[in-house]
Protein backbone atom coordinates (compact mmCIF):
# COMPACT_ATOMS: atom_id res chain seq x y z
CA UNK A 1 0.00 0.00 0.00
CA UNK A 2 0.97 3.68 -0.30
CA UNK A 3 2.97 5.37 1.92
CA UNK A 4 0.97 8.70 3.37
CA UNK A 5 2.40 12.09 3.59
CA UNK A 6 1.71 14.14 6.79
CA UNK A 7 -0.87 15.90 5.03
CA UNK A 8 -2.78 12.94 3.76
CA UNK A 9 -3.17 11.32 7.59
CA UNK A 10 -4.28 14.82 8.86
CA UNK A 11 -7.04 15.01 6.19
CA UNK A 12 -8.03 11.06 6.92
CA UNK A 13 -8.19 12.37 10.71
CA UNK A 14 -10.37 15.16 10.36
CA UNK A 15 -12.95 13.40 8.03
CA UNK A 16 -12.99 10.32 10.34
CA UNK A 17 -13.31 12.66 13.44
CA UNK A 18 -15.86 15.22 11.87
CA UNK A 19 -19.23 15.31 10.61
CA UNK A 20 -19.90 19.10 10.22
CA UNK A 21 -28.07 -5.18 -12.83
CA UNK A 22 -27.63 -7.43 -11.32
CA UNK A 23 -27.55 -11.06 -12.11
CA UNK A 24 -26.93 -11.58 -8.76
CA UNK A 25 -29.54 -12.62 -5.87
CA UNK A 26 -29.39 -12.73 -2.31
CA UNK A 27 -29.64 -16.19 -0.41
CA UNK A 28 -31.96 -14.16 2.25
CA UNK A 29 -34.35 -11.64 1.63
CA UNK A 30 -35.32 -11.23 -1.90
CA UNK A 31 -35.28 -7.41 -2.87
CA UNK A 32 -36.67 -7.74 -6.40
CA UNK A 33 -33.59 -6.92 -7.79
CA UNK A 34 -33.69 -7.26 -11.43
CA UNK A 35 -36.46 -4.11 -12.21
CA UNK A 36 -35.96 -1.17 -11.53
CA UNK A 37 -32.23 -1.19 -12.31
CA UNK A 38 -29.55 1.32 -12.66
CA UNK A 39 -28.01 2.22 -15.54
CA UNK A 40 -24.34 1.15 -16.02
CA UNK A 41 -21.38 3.01 -16.10
CA UNK A 42 -18.19 1.99 -18.17
CA UNK A 43 -15.18 0.53 -16.71
CA UNK A 44 -11.45 1.07 -17.05
CA UNK A 45 -8.80 0.09 -14.88
CA UNK A 46 -6.52 3.17 -14.06
CA UNK A 47 -3.28 1.84 -14.63
CA UNK A 48 -0.79 1.92 -17.59
CA UNK A 49 2.16 3.18 -15.07
CA UNK A 50 1.01 5.97 -13.49
CA UNK A 51 1.32 6.55 -9.72
CA UNK A 52 -0.54 5.09 -7.04
CA UNK A 53 -4.56 5.07 -6.06
CA UNK A 54 -4.52 8.37 -4.08
CA UNK A 55 -6.53 8.21 -0.06
CA UNK A 56 -5.80 9.75 2.31
CA UNK A 57 -5.51 7.29 4.50
CA UNK A 58 -4.31 3.89 3.22
CA UNK A 59 -3.03 0.60 4.92
CA UNK A 60 0.19 0.81 5.06
CA UNK A 61 0.44 -3.28 5.07
CA UNK A 62 1.52 -5.56 2.34
CA UNK A 63 -1.61 -7.12 1.38
CA UNK A 64 -0.61 -8.95 -1.22
CA UNK A 65 1.33 -11.13 1.58
CA UNK A 66 -2.32 -11.43 2.96
CA UNK A 67 -3.80 -12.99 -0.14
CA UNK A 68 -5.61 -9.63 -1.02
CA UNK A 69 -5.27 -7.05 -4.02
CA UNK A 70 -5.55 -3.60 -4.31
CA UNK A 71 -6.76 -2.02 -8.08
CA UNK A 72 -8.15 1.11 -8.88
CA UNK A 73 -10.92 1.69 -12.02
CA UNK A 74 -12.44 5.01 -14.07
CA UNK A 75 -15.88 4.84 -13.87
CA UNK A 76 -18.27 7.07 -16.30
CA UNK A 77 -21.70 7.50 -17.65
CA UNK A 78 -24.65 9.55 -17.45
CA UNK A 79 -25.68 10.69 -13.16
CA UNK A 80 -29.27 11.25 -12.66
CA UNK A 81 -29.92 14.52 -9.91
CA UNK A 82 -33.23 14.13 -7.89
CA UNK A 83 -35.83 15.88 -6.40
CA UNK A 84 -39.46 15.53 -4.18
CA UNK A 85 -41.95 15.04 -6.68
CA UNK A 86 -44.31 17.75 -7.42
CA UNK A 87 -46.25 18.28 -4.18
CA UNK A 88 -45.00 15.70 -2.30
CA UNK A 89 -43.50 16.36 1.05
CA UNK A 90 -40.55 14.90 2.58
CA UNK A 91 -41.69 13.70 5.94
CA UNK A 92 -39.60 12.64 8.88
CA UNK A 93 -40.64 8.85 8.26
CA UNK A 94 -38.50 8.22 5.40
CA UNK A 95 -41.57 7.46 3.31
CA UNK A 96 -40.16 9.77 0.30
CA UNK A 97 -41.28 10.19 -2.70
CA UNK A 98 -38.73 11.58 -5.57
CA UNK A 99 -38.28 11.87 -8.98
CA UNK A 100 -35.72 12.30 -11.73
CA UNK A 101 -34.02 15.73 -12.47
CA UNK A 102 -31.40 16.78 -14.52
CA UNK A 103 -28.72 14.48 -15.92
CA UNK A 104 -25.24 15.01 -16.38
CA UNK A 105 -21.85 13.20 -17.44
CA UNK A 106 -19.20 12.34 -14.93
CA UNK A 107 -15.92 10.14 -14.33
CA UNK A 108 -15.33 8.73 -11.05
CA UNK A 109 -13.07 6.15 -9.34
CA UNK A 110 -13.18 3.70 -7.19
CA UNK A 111 -10.54 1.50 -5.04
CA UNK A 112 -10.95 -2.49 -5.00
CA UNK A 113 -9.48 -4.74 -2.75
CA UNK A 114 -10.51 -8.40 -3.30
CA UNK A 115 -8.93 -11.85 -2.38
CA UNK A 116 -6.32 -12.84 -4.79
CA UNK A 117 -7.71 -16.53 -4.83
CA UNK A 118 -11.12 -16.85 -6.21
CA UNK A 119 -11.92 -19.79 -3.87
CA UNK A 120 -10.99 -17.46 -1.03
CA UNK A 121 -14.10 -15.01 -1.77
CA UNK A 122 -17.38 -14.87 0.18
CA UNK A 123 -19.82 -13.68 -2.66
CA UNK A 124 -20.12 -10.20 -0.48
CA UNK A 125 -19.06 -6.67 -2.06
CA UNK A 126 -19.22 -3.37 0.46
CA UNK A 127 -19.32 -0.65 -1.66
CA UNK A 128 -18.32 2.21 0.39
CA UNK A 129 -18.83 5.83 0.07
CA UNK A 130 -16.02 7.33 1.13
CA UNK A 131 -16.12 9.80 3.53
CA UNK A 132 -15.18 13.34 2.39
CA UNK A 133 -15.69 15.64 5.44
CA UNK A 134 -11.93 16.86 5.50
CA UNK A 135 -11.96 17.37 1.85
CA UNK A 136 -10.23 14.19 0.51
CA UNK A 137 -11.38 11.03 0.40
CA UNK A 138 -10.97 8.22 3.19
CA UNK A 139 -12.07 4.82 3.81
CA UNK A 140 -13.29 4.05 7.14
CA UNK A 141 -14.77 0.54 6.46
CA UNK A 142 -10.83 -0.44 5.48
CA UNK A 143 -9.33 1.05 8.51
CA UNK A 144 -11.35 -0.45 10.92
CA UNK A 145 -12.47 -3.87 9.36
CA UNK A 146 -9.38 -4.76 6.87
CA UNK A 147 -9.06 -7.75 9.51
CA UNK A 148 -12.65 -9.09 8.97
CA UNK A 149 -12.99 -8.58 5.25
CA UNK A 150 -9.57 -9.78 4.74
CA UNK A 151 -9.63 -13.29 6.82
CA UNK A 152 -13.89 -13.82 5.41
CA UNK A 153 -13.05 -13.03 1.82
CA UNK A 154 -14.97 -9.54 1.25
CA UNK A 155 -14.31 -7.53 -1.96
CA UNK A 156 -14.64 -3.78 -0.68
CA UNK A 157 -14.99 -0.97 -3.38
CA UNK A 158 -14.41 2.08 -1.92
CA UNK A 159 -15.65 4.65 -4.08
CA UNK A 160 -15.23 8.75 -4.86
CA UNK A 161 -18.79 9.57 -4.76
CA UNK A 162 -18.82 13.06 -4.11
CA UNK A 163 -17.36 16.27 -5.61
CA UNK A 164 -14.84 16.97 -3.26
CA UNK A 165 -13.39 13.50 -3.26
CA UNK A 166 -13.14 13.57 -6.95
CA UNK A 167 -11.59 17.49 -7.35
CA UNK A 168 -8.80 16.70 -4.57
CA UNK A 169 -7.78 13.36 -6.14
CA UNK A 170 -7.19 15.55 -9.46
CA UNK A 171 -5.25 18.10 -6.80
CA UNK A 172 -3.14 15.20 -5.81
CA UNK A 173 -2.32 13.94 -8.97
CA UNK A 174 -3.58 15.93 -12.03
CA UNK A 175 -1.31 13.59 -14.30
CA UNK A 176 -3.11 10.05 -13.12
CA UNK A 177 -6.76 11.64 -12.52
CA UNK A 178 -6.97 14.04 -15.31
CA UNK A 179 -10.40 12.58 -16.89
CA UNK A 180 -12.21 12.89 -13.75
CA UNK A 181 -14.88 15.06 -13.75
CA UNK A 182 -17.99 15.26 -11.44
CA UNK A 183 -21.13 16.97 -11.84
CA UNK A 184 -21.83 18.10 -8.34
CA UNK A 185 -23.13 16.65 -5.12
CA UNK A 186 -26.92 16.16 -6.46
CA UNK A 187 -25.84 13.55 -8.76
CA UNK A 188 -23.63 11.67 -6.08
CA UNK A 189 -26.74 8.93 -5.44
CA UNK A 190 -27.08 8.16 -8.79
CA UNK A 191 -23.12 7.71 -9.26
CA UNK A 192 -23.92 5.48 -6.14
CA UNK A 193 -26.23 3.61 -7.91
CA UNK A 194 -24.44 3.04 -10.98
CA UNK A 195 -21.44 1.84 -9.77
CA UNK A 196 -23.54 -0.75 -7.41
CA UNK A 197 -24.94 -1.30 -10.65
CA UNK A 198 -21.13 -2.05 -12.07
CA UNK A 199 -20.37 -4.42 -9.78
CA UNK A 200 -23.20 -6.95 -10.94
CA UNK A 201 -22.53 -5.89 -14.65
CA UNK A 202 -19.14 -5.95 -15.06
CA UNK A 203 -17.55 -8.18 -12.33
CA UNK A 204 -15.25 -9.75 -15.26
CA UNK A 205 -13.43 -6.50 -15.11
CA UNK A 206 -14.41 -4.46 -11.80
CA UNK A 207 -14.06 -7.82 -9.20
CA UNK A 208 -11.66 -9.48 -11.72
CA UNK A 209 -13.97 -12.31 -12.62
CA UNK A 210 -14.85 -13.12 -9.67
CA UNK A 211 -18.77 -13.51 -9.45
CA UNK A 212 -20.86 -11.48 -6.48
CA UNK A 213 -23.98 -12.78 -4.78
CA UNK A 214 -24.70 -9.96 -2.45
CA UNK A 215 -23.82 -5.98 -2.63
CA UNK A 216 -23.74 -3.95 0.54
CA UNK A 217 -23.74 -0.35 1.15
CA UNK A 218 -21.75 1.45 3.63
CA UNK A 219 -20.58 4.95 5.08
CA UNK A 220 -19.05 6.47 7.94
CA UNK A 221 -20.18 9.70 9.77
CA UNK A 222 -20.82 12.07 6.99
CA UNK A 223 -20.76 9.55 4.47
CA UNK A 224 -23.97 7.62 6.29
CA UNK A 225 -25.68 10.96 6.48
CA UNK A 226 -25.51 11.13 2.85
CA UNK A 227 -26.95 7.00 2.94
CA UNK A 228 -30.03 8.07 4.81
CA UNK A 229 -31.41 10.09 2.21
CA UNK A 230 -29.81 7.63 -0.41
CA UNK A 231 -31.78 4.84 1.33
CA UNK A 232 -35.38 6.45 1.91
CA UNK A 233 -35.32 7.97 -1.69
CA UNK A 234 -33.03 6.28 -4.30
CA UNK A 235 -33.12 2.74 -3.34
CA UNK A 236 -36.54 1.64 -4.08
CA UNK A 237 -36.17 3.19 -7.43
CA UNK A 238 -33.25 1.02 -8.31
CA UNK A 239 -33.14 -1.74 -6.16
CA UNK A 240 -29.34 -2.14 -6.30
CA UNK A 241 -28.42 -2.97 -2.86
CA UNK A 242 -29.18 -6.22 -0.84
CA UNK A 243 -28.15 -3.85 2.55
CA UNK A 244 -26.94 -0.79 4.40
CA UNK A 245 -24.37 -0.27 7.24
CA UNK A 246 -24.88 2.89 8.55
CA UNK A 247 -21.99 3.81 10.88
CA UNK A 248 -22.56 6.73 13.21
CA UNK A 249 -24.78 8.51 10.96
CA UNK A 250 -26.63 11.90 12.59
CA UNK A 251 -30.26 12.10 13.38
CA UNK A 252 -30.42 14.59 10.53
CA UNK A 253 -30.09 13.36 6.70
CA UNK A 254 -28.40 15.04 3.59
CA UNK A 255 -30.21 17.15 1.66
CA UNK A 256 -31.83 15.83 -1.81
CA UNK A 257 -30.89 18.14 -3.95
CA UNK A 258 -30.97 21.94 -2.04
CA UNK A 259 -30.30 22.56 1.56
CA UNK A 260 -33.14 22.30 3.67
CA UNK A 261 -35.57 19.90 1.02
CA UNK A 262 -35.50 17.46 3.87
CA UNK A 263 -36.55 17.00 7.55
CA UNK A 264 -34.15 18.16 9.91
CA UNK A 265 -34.40 14.45 11.69
CA UNK A 266 -35.55 11.78 9.65
CA UNK A 267 -36.28 7.78 10.41
CA UNK A 268 -35.03 5.07 8.19
CA UNK A 269 -38.69 4.06 6.21
CA UNK A 270 -40.25 1.19 7.50
CA UNK A 271 -40.73 -0.50 3.79
CA UNK A 272 -37.32 -0.10 2.57
CA UNK A 273 -37.34 -3.93 1.88
CA UNK A 274 -33.31 -4.96 2.77
CA UNK A 275 -31.65 -4.96 6.07
CA UNK A 276 -29.92 -1.69 7.62
CA UNK A 277 -27.22 -2.02 10.49
CA UNK A 278 -26.67 0.98 12.41
CA UNK A 279 -23.63 0.84 14.67
CA UNK A 280 -23.21 4.12 16.90
CA UNK A 281 -20.48 5.02 19.44
CA UNK A 282 -21.67 6.81 22.68
CA UNK A 283 -20.28 10.60 20.27
CA UNK A 284 -23.15 9.30 18.00
CA UNK A 285 -26.52 8.47 19.90
CA UNK A 286 -29.57 10.05 19.41
CA UNK A 287 -33.06 9.42 19.46
CA UNK A 288 -33.87 9.25 15.85
CA UNK A 289 -31.67 6.20 15.23
CA UNK A 290 -33.77 4.47 18.24
CA UNK A 291 -36.83 3.77 15.78
CA UNK A 292 -39.14 0.36 15.75
CA UNK A 293 -36.99 -2.63 15.26
CA UNK A 294 -37.93 -4.50 12.77
CA UNK A 295 -37.04 -7.93 10.90
CA UNK A 296 -34.55 -5.52 8.51
CA UNK A 297 -33.83 -2.47 11.16
CA UNK A 298 -31.34 -3.08 13.91
CA UNK A 299 -29.37 -0.73 15.97
CA UNK A 300 -25.97 -1.58 17.68
CA UNK A 301 -24.93 1.20 20.03
CA UNK A 302 -21.53 0.22 21.79
CA UNK A 303 -20.31 0.78 24.90
CA UNK A 304 -17.06 2.49 25.47
CA UNK A 305 -16.33 3.98 22.03
CA UNK A 306 -15.72 7.25 20.51
CA UNK A 307 -16.37 9.05 16.70
CA UNK A 308 -12.81 8.35 16.18
CA UNK A 309 -10.05 6.70 18.26
CA UNK A 310 -6.96 5.37 18.99
CA UNK A 311 -6.49 2.37 16.19
CA UNK A 312 -8.21 4.20 13.42
CA UNK A 313 -5.55 7.39 14.20
CA UNK A 314 -2.36 4.48 14.37
CA UNK A 315 -2.96 1.10 15.45
CA UNK A 316 -5.67 0.05 12.61
CA UNK A 317 -2.79 1.51 9.26
CA UNK A 318 -0.48 -1.06 10.43
CA UNK A 319 -2.76 -3.82 11.80
CA UNK A 320 -1.84 -7.52 9.64
CA UNK A 321 -3.99 -9.59 11.59
CA UNK A 322 -1.58 -11.34 13.36
CA UNK A 323 -2.83 -10.63 16.97
CA UNK A 324 -0.51 -7.43 17.72
CA UNK A 325 -3.14 -5.17 16.53
CA UNK A 326 -5.10 -6.52 19.81
CA UNK A 327 -1.81 -6.50 22.13
CA UNK A 328 -1.74 -2.88 21.01
CA UNK A 329 -5.53 -1.98 22.09
CA UNK A 330 -4.62 -3.32 25.34
CA UNK A 331 -1.61 -1.45 25.84
CA UNK A 332 -3.57 1.49 25.15
CA UNK A 333 -5.69 1.09 28.19
CA UNK A 334 -2.76 1.60 30.01
CA UNK A 335 -0.85 3.98 28.05
CA UNK A 336 -3.22 6.10 25.27
CA UNK A 337 -2.33 8.53 23.06
CA UNK A 338 -2.78 11.99 23.36
CA UNK A 339 -1.84 13.02 20.03
CA UNK A 340 -3.01 11.69 16.14
CA UNK A 341 -0.52 10.60 13.88
CA UNK A 342 1.84 12.71 15.90
CA UNK A 343 0.27 15.47 13.88
CA UNK A 344 -2.66 16.85 16.36
CA UNK A 345 -2.43 16.64 20.15
CA UNK A 346 -5.67 16.85 22.59
CA UNK A 347 -5.58 18.22 26.24
CA UNK A 348 -6.38 14.49 27.89
CA UNK A 349 -5.73 10.87 26.29
CA UNK A 350 -8.17 9.68 23.21
CA UNK A 351 -10.36 6.85 23.44
CA UNK A 352 -9.04 3.21 23.16
CA UNK A 353 -12.26 1.56 22.93
CA UNK A 354 -13.18 -1.32 20.95
CA UNK A 355 -14.90 0.39 17.58
CA UNK A 356 -12.63 -1.98 15.50
CA UNK A 357 -13.57 -4.84 17.01
CA UNK A 358 -17.21 -4.75 17.21
CA UNK A 359 -17.35 -2.79 13.90
CA UNK A 360 -15.92 -6.29 12.08
CA UNK A 361 -18.60 -8.02 13.69
CA UNK A 362 -21.54 -5.83 12.46
CA UNK A 363 -20.20 -6.91 8.93
CA UNK A 364 -20.59 -10.52 9.58
CA UNK A 365 -24.19 -9.69 11.18
CA UNK A 366 -24.91 -7.74 8.26
CA UNK A 367 -23.67 -10.19 5.65
CA UNK A 368 -25.28 -13.03 7.73
CA UNK A 369 -28.73 -11.24 8.00
CA UNK A 370 -28.44 -10.47 3.87
CA UNK A 371 -27.53 -14.23 3.66
CA UNK A 372 -30.40 -15.89 5.69
CA UNK A 373 -33.16 -13.10 5.96
CA UNK A 374 -32.34 -13.77 9.88
CA UNK A 375 -30.96 -10.64 11.77
CA UNK A 376 -28.83 -10.28 14.73
CA UNK A 377 -30.26 -10.39 18.19
CA UNK A 378 -31.24 -6.82 19.72
CA UNK A 379 -28.44 -5.14 21.87
CA UNK A 380 -29.51 -3.38 24.69
CA UNK A 381 -29.12 0.70 24.12
CA UNK A 382 -27.03 2.81 26.42
CA UNK A 383 -28.47 4.46 29.02
CA UNK A 384 -28.60 7.81 27.99
CA UNK A 385 -29.64 10.67 30.23
CA UNK A 386 -29.51 13.35 27.37
CA UNK A 387 -28.67 13.21 23.46
CA UNK A 388 -26.61 16.32 23.05
CA UNK A 389 -24.78 15.47 19.68
CA UNK A 390 -21.52 14.01 20.02
CA UNK A 391 -21.10 14.85 23.82
CA UNK A 392 -24.34 13.19 25.42
CA UNK A 393 -25.08 12.50 28.81
CA UNK A 394 -24.79 8.50 30.06
CA UNK A 395 -25.28 6.73 33.02
CA UNK A 396 -21.81 5.14 34.21
CA UNK A 397 -20.95 2.11 36.56
CA UNK A 398 -19.08 2.69 39.59
CA UNK A 399 -15.89 2.23 37.40
CA UNK A 400 -17.40 5.37 35.40
CA UNK A 401 -17.78 3.26 32.24
CA UNK A 402 -20.76 3.55 30.25
CA UNK A 403 -24.07 1.47 31.19
CA UNK A 404 -26.14 -0.20 28.70
CA UNK A 405 -25.17 -0.92 25.20
CA UNK A 406 -23.26 -3.70 23.53
CA UNK A 407 -20.67 -4.92 25.89
CA UNK A 408 -17.44 -5.88 25.39
CA UNK A 409 -14.24 -6.43 28.09
CA UNK A 410 -13.12 -2.92 27.79
CA UNK A 411 -15.73 -1.83 29.85
CA UNK A 412 -16.50 -4.64 32.11
CA UNK A 413 -13.31 -5.68 33.04
CA UNK A 414 -11.97 -2.19 32.61
CA UNK A 415 -8.34 -1.03 33.27
CA UNK A 416 -9.38 2.49 32.37
CA UNK A 417 -12.35 4.93 31.75
CA UNK A 418 -13.63 5.18 28.47
CA UNK A 419 -15.37 7.83 27.08
CA UNK A 420 -17.13 8.75 23.73
CA UNK A 421 -16.86 12.75 24.81
CA UNK A 422 -15.21 15.13 27.23
CA UNK A 423 -11.85 15.99 25.36
CA UNK A 424 -10.64 19.02 24.12
CA UNK A 425 -7.89 20.90 21.67
CA UNK A 426 -6.60 19.97 18.50
CA UNK A 427 -9.11 23.16 17.09
CA UNK A 428 -12.08 21.72 18.27
CA UNK A 429 -11.66 18.11 16.79
CA UNK A 430 -10.40 16.29 19.72
CA UNK A 431 -14.53 17.08 21.09
CA UNK A 432 -14.52 13.93 18.27
CA UNK A 433 -11.85 11.56 19.61
CA UNK A 434 -13.62 10.96 23.35
CA UNK A 435 -11.25 10.02 26.21
CA UNK A 436 -9.04 7.38 28.27
CA UNK A 437 -8.33 7.91 31.65
CA UNK A 438 -6.44 5.43 32.78
CA UNK A 439 -6.48 3.47 36.42
CA UNK A 440 -3.55 4.08 38.62
CA UNK A 441 -1.50 1.29 39.98
CA UNK A 442 -3.09 1.09 43.49
CA UNK A 443 -6.31 0.98 41.48
CA UNK A 444 -5.33 -1.78 39.21
CA UNK A 445 -4.08 -3.90 42.31
CA UNK A 446 -7.11 -3.30 44.02
CA UNK A 447 -8.99 -4.47 41.22
CA UNK A 448 -6.58 -7.14 39.83
CA UNK A 449 -4.46 -8.75 42.76
CA UNK A 450 -3.07 -10.82 40.73
CA UNK A 451 -2.14 -11.30 36.74
CA UNK A 452 -4.43 -14.42 36.02
CA UNK A 453 -7.17 -12.50 38.14
CA UNK A 454 -6.98 -10.37 35.29
CA UNK A 455 -6.78 -13.00 32.58
CA UNK A 456 -9.75 -14.56 33.98
CA UNK A 457 -11.92 -12.06 34.12
CA UNK A 458 -11.50 -10.62 30.55
CA UNK A 459 -11.29 -14.37 28.97
CA UNK A 460 -15.05 -14.48 30.86
CA UNK A 461 -16.26 -11.01 29.06
CA UNK A 462 -14.24 -11.55 26.01
CA UNK A 463 -15.99 -14.85 25.38
CA UNK A 464 -19.10 -13.51 26.74
CA UNK A 465 -18.91 -10.82 23.84
CA UNK A 466 -18.00 -13.66 21.01
CA UNK A 467 -20.83 -15.53 21.91
CA UNK A 468 -23.38 -12.56 22.06
CA UNK A 469 -22.25 -11.89 18.38
CA UNK A 470 -20.42 -8.41 19.22
CA UNK A 471 -16.68 -9.82 18.76
CA UNK A 472 -15.59 -12.07 15.83
CA UNK A 473 -14.36 -15.62 17.29
CA UNK A 474 -10.97 -14.51 15.57
CA UNK A 475 -10.75 -11.23 17.69
CA UNK A 476 -11.79 -12.47 20.80
CA UNK A 477 -8.87 -15.55 20.99
CA UNK A 478 -6.53 -12.42 19.73
CA UNK A 479 -7.86 -10.12 22.85
CA UNK A 480 -7.67 -13.28 24.83
CA UNK A 481 -3.94 -13.95 23.92
CA UNK A 482 -2.94 -10.33 24.20
CA UNK A 483 -4.39 -10.09 28.28
CA UNK A 484 -2.42 -12.61 29.06
CA UNK A 485 1.07 -10.73 27.02
CA UNK A 486 0.24 -7.56 28.52
CA UNK A 487 1.23 -6.66 32.11
CA UNK A 488 -1.32 -4.75 33.41
CA UNK A 489 0.46 -3.39 36.41
CA UNK A 490 4.05 -3.36 37.79
CA UNK A 491 2.95 -4.70 41.34
CA UNK A 492 1.69 -7.89 40.20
Amino acid sequence: MQHMTATFLLASMLALGACKGSGGKSEGIDIGRNEPRAETPEVQAADGGMGQPALAAGLNIPLETLGYSEKEYFLSGTARSYLSRAGQVLTEDGLWDIEAGTAAPYVTRAVVYRPLAAANFNGTVIVEWMNVTSGSDVSPVLIYTHNELIREGYVLVSLSAQAAGVESTKALDPERYTRLQHPGDNHSYDIFSQVGQAVWDHADLLLDGLIPQRVIGAGESQSSYRLVTYANAVHPLVTVYDGFLLHSRLAKPAPLATEGDVPGSTAIRSNLGVPVLVFQTEADINEVTRQSETSTYRLWEVAGTAHFDAYGGGAGLTDTGDGQGAVLAVQALLSPPKSVFGLITCDKPINAGPMNFVLSAAIHALDKWVRTGNPPATANQLQAIDFTLYSPRLERDASGNALGGIRTPFVDVPLAVLSGAGNSGGNGFCGLFGTTTPYNAAELDARYPTQQVFVNAWTAATEEAVDKGFIRPADGQALIDAAKRVQISPDI
